[in-house]
């Protein structure tokens, strides 16, 4: 019988987001948080951009924390280059983010403040998203 040829390397996939997030699901350092409610890829522009977004909402008062990074690479071949010679060079840094997964949270200011800068920040992502209050929040 033929045994199928074993190969030493693992090729590297974008694979497929599945189930509900086990872990970062908890506001852990804030008050406040935007937690993402759908699957997907944001990408570090992205994030950035929602970072940026969300601190000059606030005025630079209270805290900002961003619960996920970017550290899988997605990769892209060249234009107009053909079929094969291996996998394209990295291109640009994700993070995945699976639904329930909290993506930012903020402290020290007040929760209209708060929700106003949050829905700024989530204009900029490309999931889904809902803004939380932390349970022991008067």
């Amino acid at each position: 019988m033929l045994q199928p040829k074993r190969t030493t390397y693992r090729k590297q996939q974008k694979g497929r987001i599945k189930g509900l997030a086990t872990r970062g699901c908890q506001i852990s350092f804030g008050t406040f948080a935007i937690k993402a409610l759908e699957p997907g890829f944001i990408t570090s522009r992205q994030l950035e951009a929602a970072r940026i977004s969300v601190t000059r909402a606030m005025k630079r008062e209270g805290q900002v924390w961003i619960r996920i990074f970017p550290d899988k690479p997605m990769t892209k071949k060249p234009a107009e280059v053909r079929m094969g010679k291996g996998k394209g060079a990295p291109e640009y840094w994700v993070a995945v983010v699976k639904p329930g997964t909290i993506i930012f949270e903020s402290a020290g200011v007040s929760k209209e403040l708060a929700k106003s800068s949050m829905a700024l920040a989530a204009q900029k992502l490309p999931v889904k998203t809902k803004f939380v209050v932390r349970h022991d929040f008067e």
